[in-house]
């Protein structure tokens, strides 16, 4: 540090220092932002600035009411795409944790169209956030018409409750399901859920099933943080034999 009042990417640059060097733990608090201003004569705008690189960078995140943290190293996480699966990128990885909220909402703009209901339609909705330690991996919204709901689903019966932790398929036995996946900055309650900063990218995946007849039975908005997870596809192509018994 020299004895010019250091701007926010020199206090970064110091920061980061510590941190890669040990002598800020994975998982530490840092000092306030006030004292950390104070500690580099700046003011809590420049010292927030910093901040912001070292979150933008994955070092640092900032968890609501307790203040900045070191980020521990980040496992991958693998959703498995097709019926829907989350799973631990490796077997020896601890498992996530994962929070289920269900209620009944009313259908409305995208989602009317997406699950094709008039607006108003109840819907059943699971809100899953899952976790690994206090860091988010990722956030799904699943959907389905209340009248097409199984049994026991918004009740948090056991089978129904794993399978949304997993952000599976709810709907019993669809016929076809549809992904898209988009690569995009995320809405500031994505941000906010996820802890992320509003412009690093996230892996949006629009899941949608039908039954045989192509009635919409579910409708899922996954979203994950663009560094924590890969998403997987897999395509059986149809030998010559099976399209012949077709």
């Amino acid at each position: 540090m020299t004895g010019l009042t250091p701007r926010h990417h020199d206090i970064a640059d110091d920061i980061r220092h510590r941190i890669t060097t040990g002598r800020i733990k994975p998982g530490e608090r840092l000092p306030s932002e006030a004292d950390l201003a104070d500690r580099y004569k700046v003011s809590t705008a420049t010292l927030r600035s910093a901040l912001a690189v070292l979150q933008g960078e994955g070092l640092v995140e900032k968890i609501h009411g307790k203040g900045n943290f070191v980020r521990r190293p980040l496992r991958k996480i693998v959703y498995v795409g097709g019926w829907g699966t989350l799973d631990p990128w490796t077997a020896a990885e601890a498992a996530l944790r994962v929070t289920v909220r269900s209620t009944t909402v009313q259908a409305h703009g995208h989602l009317s169209t997406l699950l094709e209901v008039p607006t108003g339609s109840p819907l059943a909705e699971f809100v899953c956030i899952s976790y690994e330690g206090e860091s988010p991996h990722g956030l799904a919204r699943i959907y389905i018409p209340r009248g097409l709901a199984p049994v026991g689903v918004l009740d948090g019966e056991p089978p129904c409750r794993e399978e949304a932790a997993r952000f599976a398929v709810l709907s019993a036995s669809p016929a076809a399901v549809r992904e898209t996946v988009c690569a995009r900055p995320p809405t500031p309650d994505e941000a906010s859920t996820l802890r992320t900063t509003s412009t690093a990218p996230v892996l949006a995946i629009t899941r949608v099933a039908t039954d045989p007849t192509g009635r919409v039975v579910e409708a899922a908005l996954l979203v994950f943080p663009g560094d924590r997870v890969d998403a997987v596809f897999t395509t059986d192509h149809m030998t010559d034999e099976r399209q012949a018994q077709a």
